[in-house]
């Protein structure tokens, strides 16, 4: 009840005025999760409600379902909300949760070769099936990385999608408050939060839109060329083995689109 009087007194307290919506709860339609608009998110609006954030203290997300033609916004109205303790992120090592991630990918996880082995070695080039480590941090100018958030979502609104508030402190902690699981077959939700409130720290990204399995991020001050590409397409890959093994087919390709690219992409199957 606590938690359901504090968002909606920050709903209420809000500066700005919301179109029609509804809260979505958790399966038992107990325990309210997050608000979330009936139509599309008007133009402007998400933007306002980013910059309001540090007073309100609500994340804005655009929300789009697996199904745009089902009638229950799948999951965000279908009671598939499952929270997880929005301090559980910090109980992980995001360096630990990527190396770990990349020895599942490589299937080298228990010292033992993988059985296409060679194939590992040329889609996982120039790595192979070495972990690189972390990419090296960005350094993101004062503002840039809310900037470049507003800008995405603007452009991103386009495509339908409807407005969504948590009640969190950032993007990576309002995937665990309001209990999404895209990437359940892949890793808990709290320990996908770990890394993404990383990336917030070291390259200024922010979580804009998220789907049923789906993300997308703002990235403020992108990798300006091949090499600095390289690592950091190496920890998507580890974070979202799919993009290489059912997208590009190759890490060195999935890293050159990476290069000047404003927009991170993530999908599970």
């Amino acid at each position: 009840m606590t938690e359901y009087l504090d968002l909606a007194a920050a709903l209420a307290a809000l500066p700005v005025e919301l179109p029609a919506g509804r809260l979505a709860t958790e399966e038992d339609g107990r325990q309210p999760l997050l608000w979330i608009s009936d139509d599309p998110a008007p133009g402007g609006l998400w933007r306002q409600l980013h910059r309001a954030h540090p007073q309100s203290g609500l994340w804005p997300l655009l929300l789009t379902p697996l199904d745009r033609t089902g009638p229950d916004y799948r999951p965000w109205l279908s009671g598939e909300l499952y929270p997880t303790d929005a301090a559980e992120p910090s109980l992980y090592d995001p360096a630990a949760l990527l190396r770990t991630w990349w020895k599942q990918v490589d299937g080298d996880e228990d010292g033992e070769e993988g059985e296409d082995a060679e194939i590992l070695d040329e889609a996982l080039a120039p790595y192979g099936r070495t972990w690189p480590g972390l990419a090296p941090a960005a350094t993101v100018p004062d503002g840039a990385a809310g900037t470049e958030a507003r800008e995405l979502a603007e452009v991103l609104r386009l495509r339908g999608a409807r407005l969504g508030l948590v009640r969190a402190g950032s993007g990576a902690e309002a995937l665990t408050v309001c209990g999404w699981g895209g990437p359940a077959n892949h890793a808990g939700t709290g320990k996908i939060a770990a890394v993404l409130a990383d990336w917030e720290r070291r390259f200024g990204v922010q979580v804009v839109e998220v789907g049923f399995d789906t993300l997308e991020l703002s990235v403020p001050v992108p990798p300006a060329t091949l090499a600095e590409a390289l690592p950091l397409a190496a920890e998507h890959t580890a974070f979202c083995p799919d993009l290489v093994f059912q997208g590009t087919g190759s890490l060195t390709e999935y890293a050159e689109g990476l290069v000047g690219a404003h927009q991170w992409s993530f999908w599970w199957d």
